[in-house]
Parts: C-alpha cells; structure tokens; sequence
C-alpha cells in the first residue's frame, strides 16, 4: 500500500510540474517567488523581512511540486548557509536581516524541518534531482532522535514537539497540534528505517480526533497525565497556527477527520459576511476575522469543493496558504 501511495504521489507531482508552464497554478507560483524569494531567501514582510525555517521549507516543498529545480536549489543552498548552523541536523528558525548576529534563535521549529526534509526526500523521489536523498534521511532520523516524547497519558506512544529543546517532562508536555503533517512523516518514517516517525504520524492523528472531541482546536496546548491543559506560555486560542490543522489532515488523505470538520465550523462562526474566523478565544469569542484568499482556500480545501481562481494577495501567509492548499487538494484525500 505504501509503494502505491508513494507512485501516485510522484505521479501527481509529475503532473503538477508538467503544468507550471501555463494556467493559473503555474501563474501563482512563479508571482509567489517574485514576492518573496529573495537570493533563496523567503521573506516574511510581516514580521520584519525575518526568514524562518518553516518559511525556507514552504519554498522547497512549492519549487518541487512545480518543478522549479533552479529555485530548488537556491532555497536549499541558502538554509545550509545560513540556517543550518546547529550541532545537529535541525534548523535554526530565525534569521534576522541587517544585524551583525543574523540568526537571532537558534532553537529549532519541527515543522520547518519536517517540511525542508520532505521536499529534499520528494526532489530526488519524485523529481529526480540528485543529491538530496542523503539530506533528508539525516534530518528525518535527528527528527525521531531529538523531536520526539513519550505520550503522559499512553508512555509507549510518540507526541511530536514543536523543537528539540521544547518543553517536556514525564507529566506535562508542550504540544503545537498543527505541527502534525501525517503523510510527510509516515514518508520520511518509511525511507529512513524510522518506525518511531510513523507511530508520531498514527499517534497524531489520534491526538488530534481526542482534540476536535473537546470541540476546540488550539495553536497550543499542554499534553499531561489526565488529558488537556492550558499551555503554561502561550495564549489558548484558535489562531494562525491551527489553521493549518484541516489543511494537513486533508493532504494527508484524512479530509473524513473530525479534526477537519471542527476546523471548518470553526472558520466559519465569522458574523461578517464572506469572512472567515482566523484568531477565536476557547468560550468563542472573535478576535480577528479575514477574507484573504489563503483562509478561503483553507475553507474549500476542507469543504472539498472547488477553488476559485483566487490571486496573491500581497500577504506572505495567506498567500503561502493559498498555495499548499491547492497542491493538498491535488495531492490529498479530494479529487475534483
């Protein structure tokens, strides 16, 4: 099944790229690279012109799928340069420009690893570009080494966590729901001899249907002995973060998950029309609502209706969310 999985993955990938050339996906990639790649750098406008890992791991996975191999490989010189500066295989997820000490945080963010080791794995599988294969199974294997905690409710499951040096001990640990991308990890897990990432991809799923049970999907939360709490340093809110939640289930072929649909009813509690809910506190109330194309996309993505031909919107993350949700519509459990 999984050599199935892993064929019809390369073939859409295949097709996705023969498409780039023409249409509007194609169209919105390469207006996505003139508005914030820079010398394969991607810049983040809102916080800065900062460049983070997850950003750098967006780009690689996006250049793959539309089989850009030239901005492939500027993207990824540029996260070794710059980005890869820790004692192990992880990345550093903030680089500031114009200080004399760029990389202002050295701690890793999983999710910017776990994408950046997926687009190397899926570049030399898919795209047959040479040289990255090696990479990714190293970051992948540092991933199941350092990036992963027994579960203080079940201790022989694995609970993803947000970075290396994140919180955790045997009773309480820190928990980002949306850090969850089930296919990559199952992927990586199977072409790096990594049983422990493809339980983390079974668990997660698992974590995330006991999540949409309490009918709020936070950015953060404490995993502790007795179930869910209150993430001791980060608000509880849905939020930017776990936005992403029904948009990685999907990908991963799970758009039948609870976690999908409380996503969507979350988005949609909007009272202004044609907006959707982006930023909720836990008793419901509304802190900021959007209409940019990237939340509506994550909308129809989980609704598994149609896109509309929806351009960029000058918003780094809502455009970077436009632009993963139609290659998980393309990829993932919805077919058009």
């Amino acid at each position: 099944m999984l050599t199935r999985r892993l064929f019809l993955g390369a073939a859409m990938a295949a097709g996705l790229a023969s498409q780039t050339s023409a249409g509007a996906a194609g169209g919105r990639w390469l207006s996505w690279v003139q508005s914030y790649v820079r010398g394969g750098r991607v810049i983040d406008q809102h916080q800065k012109g900062i460049t983070h890992s997850e950003g750098q791991g967006y780009g690689l996975l996006l250049a793959q799928a539309f089989g850009d191999q030239r901005i492939f490989a500027e993207l990824e010189e540029w996260t070794q340069r710059h980005l890869a500066v820790r004692q192990d295989r992880l990345m550093a997820w903030k680089w500031v420009p114009d200080t004399q000490a760029n990389v202002a945080d050295w701690h890793n963010a999983t999710d910017g690893d776990l994408f950046r080791a997926w687009a190397l794995l899926r570049a030399e599988r898919d795209s047959g570009w040479s040289g990255y294969r090696e990479t990714a199974l190293g970051i992948a294997r540092d991933i199941a080494d350092l990036c992963l905690t027994a579960d203080p409710r079940v201790p022989e499951e694995w609970l993803l966590m947000p970075g290396a040096e994140a919180r955790r001990s045997a009773e309480r640990v820190l928990f980002n729901p949306s850090y969850i991308l089930p296919r990559a990890l199952r992927e990586l897990g199977d072409a790096a001899g990594e049983p422990r990432l493809i339980k983390a991809a079974e668990h997660g799923e698992k974590v995330l249907a006991e999540l949409a049970l309490t009918g709020f999907l936070p950015n953060w939360v404490d995993v502790t002995g007795t179930g869910f709490s209150v993430p001791l340093e980060h608000d509880f809110l849905w939020g930017f973060d776990a936005l992403r939640i029904p948009l990685y289930l999907t990908w991963s072929g799970r758009a039948d998950h609870p976690a999908v649909h409380l996503g969507l009813e979350l988005m949609e509690r909007s009272n202004t029309a044609d907006h959707l809910v982006v930023e909720a506190t836990a008793d419901g109330r509304i802190l900021v609502e959007s209409d940019k194309p990237g939340f509506l996309a994550l909308r129809a993505l989980s609704r598994c209706s149609a896109f509309s031909d929806w351009p960029l919107s000058n918003d780094y993350y809502s455009d970077s969310l436009l632009m993963l949700a139609q290659l998980a519509q393309r990829e993932g459990g919805c077919r058009m």
